[in-house]
């Protein structure tokens, strides 16, 4: 199977209120993100995209539309992490995403699987799909998640 995938990155908060360490204060990361997508290599000749699964660019904005300028910049915090939410609240305009499960990387990166299947599933009819998702929360920790 031919896989392709494109690496990005961007910068968010988090906290993870119920850890015995130091996770439980508010702190952010450089996130790493990695979509990794098969499907039909195009074959025509004058085409753009010929001999490619997906512009690597094409790959690129749609993360960035659905996915990585929603999360850049921002603090990603749990619904029932009341007391933050209530002080980012107090923020006026501040860039906040708030998620139904505590934010861990490994539940990051489950969300950000289930947005981007959609997002690329069968795109331009080549038979696209999302096959796999890899999120850095640091260089040497990660969560991988397969279609």
């Amino acid at each position: 199977m031919l896989t392709i995938t494109r690496k990005m990155e961007f910068d968010a908060g988090h906290r993870i209120p119920d850890h015995k360490s130091q996770c439980r204060n508010m702190h952010g990361h450089r996130y790493t993100l990695l979509i990794t997508l098969t499907g039909d290599v195009v074959q025509q000749e004058g085409e753009s995209d010929n001999g490619m699964i997906m512009d690597f660019g094409d790959i690129k904005a749609l993360a960035n539309q659905h996915l990585v300028k929603l999360w850049d910049h921002a603090f990603i915090v749990y619904a029932h992490d009341t007391v933050v939410r209530d002080f980012l609240d107090s923020m006026p305009n501040h860039k906040t995403v708030v998620i139904d499960r505590v934010p861990t990387v490994e539940n990051l990166a489950k969300i950000a699987f289930d947005i981007l299947k959609e997002v690329y599933h069968d795109r331009y009819g080549r038979h696209l799909s999302l096959t796999k998702v890899t999120l850095y929360e640091t260089p040497n920790c990660w969560a991988e998640i397969d279609g």
